[in-house]
């Protein structure tokens, strides 16, 4: 398949060219390879994994808050059901690229006050301007999270 066949299939059926790209970077054939779409695809890899672990986090504090902070027992197991849940992606997340621990720390703080504005939509119950959790990523993945 010729370079321009290979852009063409990129558009038109793009199962079919995952399919032939691995095939060509299994046989080493690096002369017919897709390069611009190619590499495209692979930083939207890292940028999907930096999406999921924010929008994974944003849940944890969610659900954190909310269990914390706001009088309805009857949710509670529900919301602990979340968290825990959550911190299992989480941890999966990071066992796959553990590199991103450093980019959880660094988007805690926007997570938690993007959680807080979406609780703060839900509930009338005052939450705290300032997260109440800590910023270590083994208490962040423990069970003992969103606990009051």
């Amino acid at each position: 398949m010729t370079q321009i066949t290979t852009k063409i299939l990129y558009d038109s059926d793009f199962a079919l060219w995952i399919e032939d790209t691995v095939n060509k970077l299994k046989a080493r054939n690096t002369e017919d390879l897709d390069w611009e779409n190619l590499i495209e695809e692979i930083e939207s890899l890292g940028k999907r994994d930096k999406r999921e672990l924010e929008s994974r986090l944003t849940t944890l504090f969610e659900h954190g808050l909310k269990r914390r902070y706001v009088p309805l027992p009857e949710c509670y197991r529900g919301w602990e059901v979340t968290i825990n849940r959550t911190q299992q992606e989480l941890t999966r997340i990071l066992r796959d690229s553990p590199s991103l621990k450093n980019y959880l720390l660094a988007v805690c703080d926007r997570c938690y006050q993007d959680g807080l504005r979406n609780v703060r939509q839900e509930y009338d119950t005052p939450f705290p301007d300032n997260s109440p959790f800590t910023t270590d990523v083994e208490m962040l993945l423990s069970n003992q999270f969103g606990k009051s």
